[in-house]
């Protein structure tokens, strides 16, 4: 029997190019996508997609379907739409900013729960480094910013955390099960950024110890990665940013632990609306 998540699946999959990324859209696995797009197409007794090259295109029918779902779609949306204004439901907008890797990993649960309880509110995302986040609010141009490390004088909502490891050639001679700070920063070393403030040099700083051999700094996590596995040297990461395909890295905790943390904070000055109390109240509902 086809159902709505059929159609927005099937807009998802024309829209992400694989089905991969269309079942993180819409909050299913993988295997349950590939699934559903099957027993839609096995109840319609036509082909939708092509897959070439690792990428699902629409077939010519396929086309015409989805040009069917997207209005089919939309007037159910504009239905909802009226029905929630009537009902004194806010509708409007949320511009939040914040780093990739925060986006991505930290966000997509809260943001498919938000549209579900407030399908009027649009959320839109602004992919910007940690100090632009900051400048944003001080402009007043987003209504929440995601920044790491809040202090705690300065109104926050928590998002997420995660702990710094250290990463090694998988041939080093460690064998220890964890590693302390000093020990891992007088090696030679990958200095990665990800583009943010808060990486190893400022750790280190942090702790009163220094860097004393970086071999290369880059600002990708995933270059960090494979300069390690040739052999130039370890470096520290958030947890968080660790390839799934770990071949030729040694992952391993520090022996005292140093955590980040992720945080909303609004602009500067301002009071949140009722939007964004909406927003806030789903993340405080997790």
């Amino acid at each position: 029997m086809m159902n709505l998540m059929h159609w927005r699946l099937l807009v998802a999959i024309a829209e992400c190019g694989t089905i991969t990324r269309a079942a993180e859209q819409v909050g299913m696995t993988q295997s349950g996508a590939s699934q559903a797009l099957a027993q839609l197409e096995d109840m319609l007794g036509v082909q939708l997609f092509v897959r070439e090259n690792r990428q699902a295109l629409p077939t010519a029918i396929g086309l015409r379907v989805l040009e069917q779902a997207r209005l089919m779609l939309g007037a159910l949306a504009q239905i909802r739409r009226q029905v929630d204004t009537a009902r004194g439901i806010p509708q409007g907008s949320v511009r939040l900013a914040g780093f990739p890797m925060v986006l991505a990993n930290f966000l997509p649960p809260l943001l498919r729960r938000f549209n579900q309880l407030y399908p009027g509110i649009e959320v839109i995302l602004l992919e910007v480094s940690d100090d632009e986040v900051e400048a944003l609010l001080d402009a007043q141009l987003v209504d929440l910013g995601v920044v790491l490390n809040p202090p705690a004088e300065r109104r926050s909502w928590l998002l997420g955390r995660d702990s710094w490891v250290a990463v090694l050639p998988q041939e080093h001679p460690w064998q220890t099960p964890t590693i302390d700070l000093q020990t891992l920063l007088a090696q030679p070393f990958v200095l990665a950024t990800g583009g943010c403030s808060v990486n190893a040099r400022s750790l280190a700083a942090d702790a009163g110890l220094q860097l004393a051999d970086v071999r290369v700094q880059v600002r990708e996590w995933n270059s960090a990665f494979s300069l390690v596995r040739e052999q130039l040297g370890v470096t520290l990461v958030p947890q968080s940013t660790l390839p799934k395909q770990r071949q030729g890295l040694r992952v391993l905790p520090l022996s005292t632990a140093i955590e980040r943390e992720f945080a909303l904070v609004t602009a500067p000055g301002r009071e949140p609306d009722a939007l964004v109390l909406a927003f806030l109240e789903v993340l405080a509902q997790r």
